[in-house]
């Protein structure tokens, strides 16, 4: 387990929302969600956020300490909490120019 000191800062987490079939998302639970969102914000994990525009679903990027903290964050998510929505936890390494593109650049 990797904890944040260990956790290269380009390592993200991806929350990839899907909802589930047969259900749907009522002004209620949007707001909920919203208010997590800004939650998380605030407590310094959430990156971006937003839905997709061809799917039904949407996508959270997060840092976190440990991927299990990122998965609590998920399952806190009113939208998956509710059963309106199930998710996929992906751990992201970011290339780019800082890192010379995970060191092959």
């Amino acid at each position: 387990m990797k904890t944040k000191s260990e956790t290269s800062k380009f390592t993200k987490y991806v929350i990839l929302l899907m909802l589930n079939p047969g259900k749907s998302l009522d002004e209620g639970l949007i707001r909920g969600h919203v208010a997590h969102l800004r939650e998380l914000d605030r407590l310094g994990h959430l990156v971006m956020c937003g839905p997709f525009t061809d799917y039904k679903g949407g996508m959270i990027i997060i840092e976190a300490d440990t991927i299990e903290q990122a998965r609590q964050i998920a399952e806190r998510d009113p939208f998956v909490e509710s059963g309106a929505e199930n998710y996929e936890l992906r751990t992201w390494e970011i290339s780019c120019e800082e890192n010379r593109h995970l060191g092959m650049g």
